[in-house]
């Protein structure tokens, strides 16, 4: 019971890091150890979904700080902020309904950095980030921790079941990527066309 503990705490580490860092694929980290988890003890699943949804608002939490300290000019020096247009955006739909775009913003694929962004830029209160981040950081590990079990379940080896997991996660994100993209060209196309009428 004690490395399954130091897993769950390596677990947190490793989500905690990629929500700083966006490069970690921190949703296939939770899906590989809910697969895991799956084929040792279904027990160690909730430990998986508490891990990662600790990781994930510890993460949260520190980008936050930093974006509210650091403002653009930090943002833009680590290279989070990317898109300037697609930021007014989010900050104009946080203006409107604050608890569901952050309830939402963990689930979608590049969806969180720049509702952190926005959220610390328009001077959010740390109150309701901290309230609404919790729900948010649950809803997306136990998310993940369901793709691993789905790839837990279908496949009799822990090993293929983490593969899948991951893969699957991968695979959505890439899907979810291509349709934002696609809707986002759209978008801009009919405003040019609007602009041009």
């Amino acid at each position: 019971m004690i490395s399954e503990l130091g897993a769950m705490g390596w677990l947190a580490l490793v989500v905690a890091f990629g929500a700083i860092v966006p490069i970690v694929p921190t949703g296939a980290a939770v899906s590989g150890a809910a697969a895991l988890a799956f084929h040792d003890h279904p027990l160690l699943i909730v430990l998986t979904i508490a891990a990662g949804a600790t990781g994930a608002y510890v993460g949260d939490l520190v980008m936050y700080a930093m974006c509210r300290a650091g403002g653009e000019q930090l943002a833009r020096r680590l290279r989070w902020l990317r898109d300037e247009e697609h930021l007014a955006a989010v900050k104009e739909r946080l203006e409107k309904s604050q608890i569901p775009v952050l309830l939402v913003s963990r689930l979608l694929p590049g969806g969180r950095v720049p509702v952190l962004l926005a959220a610390a830029f328009v001077g959010l209160s740390w109150r309701t980030f901290v309230v609404a981040n919790v729900p948010a950081c649950a809803l997306w590990s136990a998310v993940y921790a369901a793709i691993g079990v789905v790839g837990g379940s279908i496949f009799p080896e822990p090993w293929e079941g983490v593969v899948a997991a991951i893969l699957l996660v991968l695979i959505i994100s890439q899907i979810v990527s291509l349709i934002s993209k696609r809707r986002a060209a759209r978008q801009a196309d009919a405003e040019a066309e609007a602009e041009t009428a």
